[in-house]
């Protein structure tokens, strides 16, 4: 599988002043972090986070290991600089990353940024939210039309830079031709159900900038009561293996470079040496042989006329 469209979209929302969300683009990786803590300290950790994902080598692992590195390495810099820095002690991002291998996309997944997958029509919730609500729903202590409402809807279970270290859901899924895979922040989940983004995402699958951009005017239509990130990425079919055949036909002979300026239309070297050294002693022949026909012919028609006078 190879990725075809892909888009980012983001905005403050209706209600916040500052945008603390942050993502990554940077096709087969794809990612987006929600901070949160006082002052600017949500915007701090979400790009920090989001840094890691883009200079950190996770050298020759693939897969969950290599997702879970990144996601190791982002705690890291968050939780240092949230220890050593007093004006953003506390600090803490969620993030949610999308990676493309081969015919799978692994997820990785700290807090309540989502990460779904449209197939066939159908819109299906990859991650399991890390927050107190989908802890009471789990347990049977709150229904999920009640969770909606809840006044700590909002507060997470787990998050990165929070602790030294931070337990990564790390999983791969299968990827086939056509699927759209969709990362959001939960500025657009908490203002649109399922079946509203899924209804934006259809009506918009051949402009995918075009439905990143209806999502977020959708949920600041509804409230926009929080920072709104979307990236969404489409799985296309690999290009077509070339044509051995055609391919040998197309083919054409090395160039002798001797012969190159023969090839542009200039003139072939034994062309200019005939020019400069006289004809060869074939051409010689030929013109001497030329000569004496011509006379036999004139001695001919010379002797025939003398007869006939």
């Amino acid at each position: 599988m190879t990725i075809g469209a892909f888009t980012a979209a983001t905005d403050t929302g209706r209600k916040r002043r500052r945008n603390e969300d942050a993502y990554v683009v940077e096709p087969p990786l794809f990612a987006v972090a929600d901070g949160m803590g006082g002052a600017q300290a949500g915007e701090v950790a979400s790009r920090l986070a989001a840094a890691a994902l883009s200079d950190t080598d996770s050298g020759s692992l693939s897969g969950t290991e290599r997702v879970t590195a990144l996601f190791q390495e982002a705690n890291r810099r968050v939780y240092e600089r949230s220890a050593t820095d007093p004006a953003v002690s506390g600090m803490g991002t969620t993030m949610t990353v999308a990676l493309v291998e081969g015919d799978e996309v692994v997820i990785g997944h700290v807090g309540d940024s989502r990460a779904y997958r449209l197939r066939d029509g159908r819109i299906e919730q990859l991650t399991d939210d890390h927050s107190l609500v989908n802890e009471l729903i789990k347990s049977g202590k709150l229904s999920p039309e009640e969770a909606e409402t809840h006044p700590q809807r909002a507060v997470i279970t787990r998050a990165l830079g929070t602790d030294p270290d931070v337990d990564v859901d790390a999983f791969a899924v299968s990827a086939q031709e056509g699927d759209v895979f969709l990362i959001c922040s939960d500025g657009l989940t908490t203002m649109l159900d399922d079946e509203h983004i899924l209804a934006l995402l259809e009506s918009n699958l051949d402009d995918l900038p075009k439905a990143g951009k209806a999502l977020v005017a959708a949920a600041n239509r509804s409230g926009g009561e929080d920072n709104i990130t979307v990236v969404a990425f489409q799985i296309a079919a690999p290009p077509p293996e070339p044509d051995e055949d055609v391919g040998e036909t197309l083919t054409l002979p090395a160039v002798d470079p001797e012969l190159e300026d023969t090839i542009v239309g200039g003139p072939a070297p034994d062309a200019e040496a005939a020019v400069a050294h006289g004809p060869t002693p074939a051409a010689a022949r030929m013109r001497l042989a030329l000569t004496m026909i011509g006379l036999l012919a004139l001695a001919a028609i010379l002797l025939v006329w003398g007869l006939v006078r």
